[in-house]
């Protein structure tokens, strides 16, 4: 198993001073991100500030000792592994250090070279066990700033709802536009659920073609098919326990939806080439962009998995309906980037806020984000003005004048026109200008070409 080490964030901790740095320089060697501290208050302070991957500890250190120091930040990260070391082994020891969560127990004086195969072994052990995309994700979205937030009645309506379901296992479906943070909602709900320190497992149904995405949710043996060299888990093994989140679970085949129809009526499965059967715990959230009771009706989505997964709908607001929620957006977005990307601390004037508010937002919080991160970078004044906004933000008032219908103008002028002013004021990416105009971006590629706009918005158009 392959993996990229500059990812990997380890922390060594050891109050003998010379060990802590040569161990630290030993693994830097190895590619691997890593920091040290030389008693456990410190590498707790360390900890607060940053998400690991594995923690090298001594047992036995002034003030608290590396076992208090295991249960603390487990308790906080429960993704992160230790390795402890100690010059005083003890079977007893030994058996308390696993029986607290350590992966491995390592006596001193420390062979660099087994620390290095133990550390890839924990980590692969890790990638195994969570698959490591969903582990970065993870530690990635645990630092992401709750972005569920705001005074708006449509938040608290959705918080409300959050809040009541959260604790039972009830099966939900998450709906609303893209961007509007449908996969934040569902970390919320797990998070606030008897499941918190369970895995939490998402799967995009509309990334996988039809004949992976079976063994990508139910996993295979070795030699079920060209290419498995290897038993593998699937995402339901991996969120035994947890949740599994079902992202564009309007995008699942007809097989698909069988296959997980099956799987929500039987609790049980069957590994891709394998014939024993499997049961698993894990609550289900899937989301949607989709309308799905017109899928329904349109034949292209099954009705009885639709029912199986509508137990509780939670349907989140597009930016446009909660506009008074911006404003905290834009300032945790500003506190979030400016320490990512260390710039000083910014905000808006009144009226770049609120041109802000105004404009609707078509990518919703996403794009919102995806601004405000462009300024934290761009912008070098502390104060962003209406002048340091996009170009597509700064023209918007604008382009509320700039179009014109007249009674009697030909129908297909009128689209012309309309399409012609979304681009090149609204959003220049065709994928949102197509969803603004409520067609598919393919239909909005046709009529680009039929209208003759293709080089008039090439300027303008950026890639979706």
């Amino acid at each position: 198993m392959t993996m990229d080490n500059s990812k990997i964030k380890i922390l060594v901790v050891d109050d003998e001073q010379g060990l802590c740095a040569g161990l630290q320089e030993g693994l830097r060697r190895e590619g691997y991100q890593v920091d040290a501290a030389n008693d456990a208050e410190s590498a707790l302070r360390i900890a607060e500030k940053n998400l690991y991957n594995l923690v090298i500890s001594d047992v036995k250190m002034p003030g608290q000792g590396g076992l208090e120091l295991l249960a603390q930040i487990r308790e906080r990260n429960p993704e992160t592994l230790f390795i402890l070391m100690t010059a005083f082994s003890t079977v007893e020891k030994a058996v308390e250090a696993m029986r607290l969560g350590a992966y491995d127990y390592l006596p001193k004086p420390v062979d660099l070279k087994r620390l290095r195969i133990l550390v890839q072994k924990a980590l692969e052990f890790q990638a195994v066990k969570v698959e490591n995309h969903e582990l970065r994700s993870r530690l990635q979205k645990r630092a992401e700033p709750n972005l569920l937030v705001g005074g708006s009645e449509a938040m608290r309506t959705v918080i409300r709802l959050i809040e009541e379901v959260a604790q039972s296992d009830v099966t939900i479906l998450i709906e609303g536009e893209s961007g509007t943070g449908k996969e934040i909602a569902a970390r919320l709900i797990h998070g606030q659920s008897r499941r918190r320190d369970q895995p939490f497992i998402s799967v995009n149904c509309a990334a996988f073609a039809e004949q992976l995405l079976e063994a990508e949710l139910f996993g295979h043996v070795k030699g079920a098919f060209t290419g498995a060299a290897a038993q593998k888990p699937g995402r339901f093994q991996l969120a035994d326990g947890g949740t599994l989140f079902l992202d564009e679970i309007g995008d699942l085949s007809a097989k698909g939806q069988g296959d997980l129809l099956r799987v929500l009526e039987d609790g049980a499965f069957r590994m891709v080439g394998g014939s024993d059967l499997i049961r698993v715990d894990v609550r289900i959230i899937a989301a949607t962009n989709k309308k799905l009771p017109d899928a329904v009706a349109g034949g292209t989505f099954r009705e009885d998995l639709f029912y199986r997964l509508n137990v509780v709908p939670v349907v989140m607001p597009p930016l446009r309906d909660r506009a008074e929620d911006i404003p905290l957006l834009i300032e945790r977005f500003f506190d979030r980037f400016g320490a990512t990307h260390k710039r000083g601390r910014k905000r808006m004037s009144p009226a770049a806020l609120q041109l802000c508010q105004r404009y609707p937002w078509p990518g919703n919080v996403r794009q919102l984000r995806n601004v405000v991160e462009r300024l934290v970078v761009t912008c070098r004044e502390p104060v962003v003005e209406v002048a340091a906004l996009p170009d597509f933000l700064q023209e918007f008032d604008g382009s509320l004048v700039t179009f014109t219908v007249r009674p009697g103008m030909p129908l297909a002028e009128v689209e012309k026109l309309l399409i012609r002013q979304t681009l090149m004021h609204v959003t220049s990416n065709r994928a949102e200008a197509a969803k603004a105009l409520g067609i598919s971006r393919r239909a909005l590629q046709y009529k680009l070409k039929q209208y003759g706009l293709l080089e008039t918005t090439e300027a303008a158009a950026k890639p979706a």
